[in-house]
C-alpha cells in the first residue's frame, strides 16, 4: 500500500450478530476460521487487520465449468465484452483468486513481540487448509519473501527495535493446482502466485521511494526507456546473504513448474493486493521477458498503485502479459505515485503539462522520473453510496475504500457501469452505522 492514514486497532468486542450474509467477528490473530461446513473467506488487509467473514456459499458459486473459455477469462482477448456488464463466470474467477490473496493476510504473523514476526504462521503443507482453501485443489509449492534494499542511517540501523528494522518478510506463496477434477474444471493446470500488501516498517519506506528507475535486468536498445517505481523494484530485486530476492524465487519456481508441466496446458496467475499488485505486475513483466515460450501469464490486481511509465506499459503489452487492474474509483492508492499525462504522445521538444499541477511546481518536476502510466485493462468499481461507508469518519472511509474486503464485496455486487450494484447488494453489504463504528474502533 502507499499512504498511511492511521493505525486501526482490532475491535475487542466480539459481535455475533448475523447481518445479511456477513458475520461480524473478531478474527485478528485467529489460527483458523470456523466454517461450520461452509466456505468462509476471512479478509484482512494491512489497513484493516480486523476483517470480517464472508459466507462464500451465499455469494457466488464456485464450480462453474470453464471449458474452452478459460483463456478468455485469463485475458487472451483483453477481457473484451466481459467487463461491462461483468460476466458472471469472470466474477467467480476474480472472487476465487481474491481468496488466495486473502490467505496471505491470514497467514502473516503480525505480532511484533513474536520471534516469528513477518513470517508465515502456518506450514507450507497446511496453510491453505488453515485459511479455508483446503478443498481448492491447489498445493503450496513455495513460500516467497521480499527484502527491503533501502539504506538506513547507521545509528538508526543499530538503535531501532528488531521488528521495525526487519529487512526480509514473508510476502506470499506459489500454489499449483494438482487435483485432477479441478484441472479438468479449469481447463488447464493453473499456477497461482499470491502476494500481500504493505505491512512492515521498511516496506513502507520502500513505498515512498516513488521516483522512476530502469529495471536492472531488462535494459537494452528496445526497452531502455522503460522505467518502474524505485521502491517496488527494490523490494522485487533486493537480496541478503541468507535470503534470495523475490525475483530469484519467482524465477526458480517458474522454471521448476515449466520443467514439470510444460507439456500440459498451463497458466500462471499472479494475484496481489496493493503493494502485492505492484509486485505482481513486475513479476509478470519479468516472467514474460525472461522465459522463452512462457505459459500464459495473467495478473489480477486489486487496489494496485501505479508501477511504471508509458514505455514500461508498452513493453509489458508487447511481452504478452495480461493485466486486469481492479480499481475502486474512491481508493486514493490507485491514483499514486507520480502524475499521469494525457495518453496521446507528446511531440518531441514540446513541454509537458500535467493537468491540475500548479505552474510553479511544473517547473521543478523531473518528468522522466515522475510521469507514470496506468497499465492493463481496468475494471472500475465505486464504493460511493455503499453501505460500507456509512461511517462519517474520513480516515475510516479512506481505509475502507482500499480494503480487500471492500473490493471483493463490490465485485460480487457489481453489474455494469450503468447499474453498479445488484438489487441484493443491500443484503450483502448492509450494515448499520453503529456496527461499522464497532469494526473501526
Amino acid at each position: 500500500m502507499r499512504h498511511a492514514i492511521g493505525v486501526f486497532k482490532p475491535c475487542k468486542l466480539h459481535v455475533s450478530k448475523q447481518v445479511g450474509v456477513l458475520t461480524l467477528t473478531q478474527c485478528y490473530g485467529s489460527a483458523k476460521p470456523k466454517s461450520h461446513g461452509k466456505r468462509i473467506t476471512r479478509i484482512k488487509s494491512s489497513w484493516n487487520p480486523l476483517g470480517t467473514g464472508l459466507d462464500r456459499s451465499q455469494v457466488a458459486p464456485w464450480r462453474t465449468e470453464l471449458g474452452d473459455r478459460w483463456a478468455e477469462y485469463q485475458g487472451r482477448n483483453n477481457w473484451e465484452g466481459l467487463l461491462d456488464p461483468l460476466d458472471d463466470g469472470l466474477r467467480e474467477e476474480i472472487l476465487r483468486y481474491g481468496e488466495f490473496v486473502d490467505a496471505t493476510y491470514q497467514s502473516f504473523e503480525f505480532d511484533t513481540a513474536s520471534t516469528d514476526y513477518a513470517s508465515c504462521r502456518f506450514s507450507r503443507f497446511s496453510m491453505l487448509a488453515q485459511c479455508g482453501l483446503g478443498e481448492s485443489g491447489y498445493r503450496v509449492t513455495r513460500n516467497l519473501r521480499a527484502t527491503c534494499g533501502v539504506q538506513l542511517p547507521r545509528w538508526l540501523d543499530q538503535a531501532g527495535p528488531n521488528w521495525a528494522l526487519n529487512r526480509s518478510g514473508w510476502i506470499g506463496y506459489v500454489a499449483v493446482c494438482n487435483d485432477k477434477e479441478e484441472i479438468a474444471r479449469l481447463g488447464r493446470r493453473d499456477v497461482v502466485i499470491a502476494l500481500r500488501g504493505t505491512i512492515t516498517c521498511l516496506e513502507w519506506l520502500e513505498n515512498f521511494r516513488a521516483t522512476l528507475t530502469c529495471p536492472h535486468d531488462h535494459v537494452g536498445p528496445e526497452n531502455d526507456e522503460a522505467m518502474v517505481e524505485s521502491g517496488f523494484l527494490s523490494l522485487y530485486t533486493s537480496r541478503t546473504a541468507t535470503c534470495p530476492s523475490l525475483q530469484d524465487m519467482v524465477r526458480e519456481e517458474v522454471t521448476r513448474v515449466m520443467r514439470s508441466y510444460g507439456d500440459e496446458p498451463l497458466s500462471v496467475t499472479i494475484v496481489g493486493h496493493s503493494l502485492g499488485a505492484a509486485l505482481a505486475t513486475l513479476a509478470a513483466y519479468d516472467i514474460t521477458t525472461t522465459f522463452d515460450r512462457a505459459p500464459m501469464v495473467t495478473v489480477i490486481s486489486f487496489a494496485g498503485p501505479r508501477v511504471g511509465n508509458r514505455s514500461f506499459r508498452s513493453q509489458l503489452e508487447k511481452s504478452g502479459a495480461k493485466i486486469l487492474r481492479i480499481v475502486n474509483s474512491d481508493d486514493v492508492v490507485t491514483k499514486v505515485p507520480g502524475f499521469v499525462i494525457d495518453n496521446n504522445d507528446v511531440a518531441e521538444g514540446e513541454a509537458i503539462q500535467v493537468a491540475g499541477l500548479p505552474s510553479w511546481l511544473q517547473e521543478h518536476v523531473d518528468y522522466k522520473q515522475w510521469v507514470y502510466a496506468d497499465v492493463g485493462r481496468e475494471l472500475r468499481l465505486s464504493s460511493r453510496g455503499s453501505p460500507l461507508l456509512t461511517n462519517g469518519n474520513i480516515a475510516t472511509n479512506i481505509a475502507t475504500c482500499h480494503d480487500l474486503r471492500t473490493y471483493l464485496q463490490l465485485i460480487n455486487s457489481f453489474v455494469s457501469s450503468t447499474c453498479p450494484l445488484k438489487a441484493t447488494a443491500k443484503s450483502v453489504l448492509g450494515r448499520t452505522q453503529q456496527e461499522n463504528q464497532l469494526l473501526f474502533r
